[in-house]
């Protein structure tokens, strides 16, 4: 499953740096304006890189605000590209979003232990118990 997930991140990953980097004609529109569009490709990548890669959170962050700087970036050398910063925040924002919902996702998945499977601690039990 963990490869799966990884495969369809890098492919989100993939298809959003072309769309940004990429000929304007074959990026996608939708109507949910600039800042919009932005922050749903950007959600669904730190989403799906979050379900991903479980492991070391914050390095993946970090690498996700850091490559997204990185496109923001390229788009100086892309023709008919304009790199903004407030782009850039949309997209950094939206990524560490989406991060934080898989995050999230994560918490809500992990079993809560029953009150009557807990092993009552020896502060806890009554005096005079010896059970175990």
């Amino acid at each position: 499953m963990t490869l799966i997930l990884r495969l369809i991140a890098w492919g989100l990953a993939a298809a959003v740096t072309f769309a940004t980097l990429g000929p304007p004609r074959y990026r996608p529109h939708a109507d949910l304006g600039q800042n919009g569009e932005h922050a749903l490709a950007f959600v669904l990548v730190g989403l799906a890189f979050g379900l991903a890669y479980r492991r070391n959170r914050l390095t993946t962050t970090l690498i996700a605000v850091a490559m997204t700087g990185a496109i923001e970036l390229l788009q100086f050398w892309a023709p008919g590209r304009h790199a903004r910063l407030s782009d850039f925040i949309v997209d950094a924002l939206a990524a560490c979003a989406g991060l934080v919902a898989a995050a999230a996702l994560d918490l809500g998945r992990q079993p809560r232990p029953a009150a009557n499977l807990i092993e009552k601690s020896p502060r806890n039990r009554p005096r005079g118990d010896q059970s175990r």
